[in-house]
């Protein structure tokens, strides 16, 4: 079991003002992986106050000594791989050998991109007769959640310095393992005191802190529709900047002319990635009426690779949920399914065959579903797939588009060009075009209850920075 008893706030590892510990619990097995201090009000406003005075020099640091930091850091994740992935696939669940590649090679590429972004950027700009220069915002709260832990820290985080704001993260009290060790590789990069601060906690303690406190001028939330709306609450009273990147039922759009054994197998495995743990997930497949009874056959056969197993091994493909809370979750949304007529193609409730322990569900297809079912409307967060149907590709459209939530989506068809032009009619963040692979380039968040604000790249960077226009006096020829 590992064991943190310390916050990182101000450049060192200090203790907390409360007393409380908070276990951290192997998805897999059950028992205490590890255990972290509880922070209270007080370590909130210690972090606060920290990066507050921490701003002005580092937001005055030239931008590529900024990005020789975050390069350093870089190379310090990098290092610590195994030891990262082995955290992350016990928090979360996802099998070690996706773990090493996504939940830590996404974050080491994401900290070498910002570090190669921040030398690059054109951090000003003359139009007409004024100086347009991109300043930092000020000090961030960044909230972030479980499911892919380093990743989404290191979107606010990386992408924060290196516009020249200082920042304080409350990571989720479920996976917080990986962000003290983020933490210890910030501080052996030497960053400067203060830029940088950690503490821990929950929501409703230090997160309400973090979202309402007047010294910080932007809060970057990830995790539920409903706690992103208390965010907001909370921070409109100061007028601070708010980005969101929340919820999601990700409409995966197969047209009359696509080659649906691609398209059924992309979707199925967009959907199980993470044990569906992703807010952009698949999880509504649309397809044509008059082609169901072939959709659900092949639906069935992929599903049915998603074997349940060890995460810890590197032969499996479908881990454990997060959490018991999680399971119990998703164990309700799939009797709600059966309860509300679905057509049960494959798994259902219970535990998969072949396991006993830890917080695993069956990965499950429900088909014919209605496009107003709760599977079909509210977000399950588990390896959960419902089949809807629809008629021509106007109604695809519409079901597509009927939702709270705009994050992810797909389209395929016969043509890019055709898929292209339904995909423009769909109102959401992000869609893949006939299988079109993740670009960590481009921007990502959401349409309506999905959040605002963008991550990512270039699009991440500019979150973190305001505009400020000096106008400059032209002289006349004489």
């Amino acid at each position: 079991m590992k064991t943190f008893e310390h916050f990182y706030i101000d450049g060192k590892w200090i203790k907390p003002c409360g007393t409380g510990t908070i276990d951290v619990i192997d998805s897999g097995t059950e028992e205490i992986l590890g255990r972290i201090p509880e922070g209270i009000e007080a370590d909130a406003e210690e972090a606060i106050n920290a990066a507050r005075a921490a701003f002005d020099s580092w937001a005055a640091t030239p931008p590529k000594e900024r990005a020789r930091y975050l390069q350093k850091i870089a190379d310090n994740l990098k290092a610590r791989t195994d030891e990262l992935a082995g955290y992350i696939c016990g928090e979360v669940g996802m099998p070690i050998k996706l773990a090493r590649a996504i939940q830590v090679g996404g974050p080491v590429y994401n900290w070498n991109a910002y570090a190669k972004l921040a030398g690059e950027f054109r951090f000003e700009e003359q139009v007409g007769n004024s100086l347009v220069v991109r300043e930092p915002v000020g000090v961030v709260a960044a909230i972030t959640p479980w499911n892919y832990p380093l990743n989404q820290i290191t979107l606010k985080v990386a992408a924060a310095l290196a516009a020249g704001c200082t920042i304080v993260l409350k990571p989720s009290e479920v996976a917080p393992l990986n962000a003290f060790v983020l933490a210890e590789a910030i501080h052996d990069a030497g960053l400067p005191a203060g830029v940088f601060n950690l503490v821990c906690g929950y929501g409703p303690v230090v997160g309400e802190v973090l979202a309402s406190h007047p010294s910080v001028d932007m809060v970057s939330f990830t995790g539920s529709t409903r706690a992103g709306k208390r965010v907001s609450e909370l921070a409109a009273a100061s007028v601070k900047r708010v980005a969101l990147e929340l919820g999601g039922k990700s409409a995966s759009v197969i047209l009359d002319d696509a080659d649906f054994a691609a398209a059924i197998k992309g979707t199925v495995n967009a959907c199980f990635l993470n044990s569906g743990q992703t807010c952009s997930a698949h999880t509504r497949m649309i397809v044509p009426e008059s082609r169901y009874d072939e959709v659900r056959e092949l639906a069935k056969k992929a599903a049915d690779v998603f074997v349940a197993g060890d995460p810890r091994a590197e032969t499996t493909r479908l881990g454990p949920l997060a959490s018991a809370a999680q399971q119990a979750r998703v164990q309700h949304y799939i009797a709600r399914g059966i309860e509300e007529g679905a057509d049960l193609v494959t798994g259902g409730p219970g535990m998969p065959d072949g396991v006993s322990k830890g917080f695993f569900v069956k990965p499950t297809v429900f088909g014919r579903v209605h496009p107003k079912a709760t599977i079909a409307q509210e977000e399950i967060f588990g390896p959960v797939l419902s089949i809807l149907t629809y008629k021509d590709e106007d109604e695809a459209v519409r079901i597509a588009n009927d939702s709270p939530y705009g994050l992810g989506g797909a389209v395929w068809a016969g043509s890019d060009e055709r898929a292209i032009g339904v995909a423009r009619r769909i109102r959401t963040g992000q869609v893949d075009i006939n299988g079109g692979a993740w670009n960590m380039a481009a921007p990502f968040g959401g349409f309506k209850q999905s959040g605002h604000g963008r991550e990512n790249g270039t699009y991440g960077l500019e979150e973190y920075l305001e505009y400020k226009s000096m106008q400059l006096k032209v002289n006349k020829p004489v």
